[in-house]
């Protein structure tokens, strides 16, 4: 591990995930329509291949504040899909999400520790020639649990694309 690598915090294994629209906070009385909208997404999708390849930090420039790997191949269709979802949530409420879709897997939070800069260089390296495939097949509503350690992610609903 690079110098300062113990200065990031790296996501667990169990918490890796490709995020296609981020709710906040939601009242009870929400989770529902939150549901139905996942569950017409998944239904107006179809299972699609993908590839982990290339590697980044956010921002781009200075000190970075988190290290993510990107999608080689499926981008489009993820960003499709997420584009679906997004839909489905705006037909039950939300409000339309303006900003851009970038898929990324995030690696590590570095909250803008100086160690972030080389070990963001040290990935972004590493990362350029990996092509690790995968299948996308399911999607999920999923409940964030912070606070007491790493960020957990419990399955609220879980639905086949298709």
């Amino acid at each position: 591990m690079p110098g300062g690598g113990r200065d990031v915090r790296w996501v667990r294994l169990d918490g890796l995930h490709l995020t296609l629209r981020f709710l906040g906070p939601t009242l009870d009385d929400r989770i529902g329509p939150a549901i139905d909208a996942v569950r017409a997404a998944g239904a107006a999708a179809r299972a699609f291949d993908a590839s982990i390849g290339g590697a980044g930090v956010f921002p781009p420039h200075g000190r970075p504040r988190a290290l993510w790997l990107g999608l080689r191949d499926g981008g489009t269709a993820l960003a499709d899909l997420a584009a679906t979802v997004d839909a489905s949530l705006v037909a039950a409420g939300w409000t339309f999400e303006p900003k851009p879709f970038t898929a990324h897997l995030t690696l590590a939070r570095s909250d803008g520790v100086p160690a972030g800069t080389a070990i963001g260089a040290h990935l972004i390296a590493d990362g350029a020639d990996m092509d690790v495939p995968f299948r996308i097949e399911r999607m999920g509503l999923f409940e964030s649990i912070t606070g007491g350690g790493p960020a957990r992610y419990e399955p609220i609903e879980m639905v086949d694309l298709g």
